[in-house]
């Protein structure tokens, strides 16, 4: 009797030790595009509080579909408006935590050999950009490319991929000629060049809203605090984002 007493304390014991990890654990769901500032937060605030953060990528739109199934995140970065709106609606996000923690702007990439400040011909032939139905960087890309009046004229060309990471494969891999892409992504990339950047005014302004997951622990709430720290602003500068402060928001 007192072996199985024995086994039944190691075994509470250690799922009260699993269920106490779970509730120090961060969750976060992020746009493909912020990858390298959430890793590199995670890492920075790991170091700092000893608290783990684990994440997930993919377009906002996939992200917020799962939330909304119950997928059990704590923290969503949208890489727009409309995404965190709607889970908003849905009363899935803490209201009062929502904060816009970047901005962001809108440029073409391709090889160094194909760079031409001729936005016509940088689209003349097969080219990639993330999907205007649902990925946030498709919707901007359409958006700019119709306030310029060349949208009709170039659409049969478009490649539409999941997200601004996929859409920098392709480039990268010379399987089309450029991508459309936020600044950051490009930023990041070693092989290729800014040919183009989109005027502010031809699109919406291009920001990343966060907020607690409803339920989020209190270590979400210190790790969101952190990205709007002057600490987690920096890593957002240095990654090719634009700061929070300087957005207008």
């Amino acid at each position: 009797m007192k072996k199985i007493l024995f086994s039944c304390a190691v075994a509470l014991s250690c799922l009260v030790t699993s269920w106490a990890s779970a509730a120090e654990q961060v969750t976060v769901f992020a746009a493909a595009s912020m990858k390298d500032v959430i890793e590199e937060a995670a890492k920075q605030f790991k170091e700092k509080d000893g608290i783990d953060v684990v994440a997930s990528f993919a377009a906002s739109s996939v992200l917020a579909k799962q939330v909304e199934a119950g997928a059990p995140a704590s923290i969503f970065v949208s890489a727009d408006l409309d995404w965190m709106d709607y889970l908003q609606e849905r009363k899935l996000i803490e209201d009062e935590s929502r904060v816009v923690i970047a901005g962001n702007a809108l440029v073409i990439a391709t090889q160094k050999d194909k760079a031409d400040s001729d936005l016509e011909k940088l689209l003349g032939a097969r080219f990639a950009m993330g999907d205007p139905s649902n990925v946030p960087a498709g919707k901007y890309g359409k958006a700019a490319l119709e306030h310029l009046n060349i949208w009709g004229k170039i659409e049969g060309n478009a490649v539409f991929t999941e997200n601004v990471r996929v859409a920098l494969q392709y480039v990268s891999r010379d399987e089309v000629n450029a991508a459309i892409v936020y600044a950051s992504d490009r930023a990041v990339t070693t092989d290729l060049v800014e040919a183009y950047r989109f005027p502010a005014d031809s699109h919406k302004a291009i920001l990343y809203p966060a907020a607690l997951v409803k339920g989020a622990n209190d270590e979400a709430k210190a790790f969101l605090a952190f990205l709007e720290s002057d600490a987690g602003q920096a890593i957002i500068a240095d990654k090719g984002f634009v700061k929070a402060a300087e957005t207008g928001q």
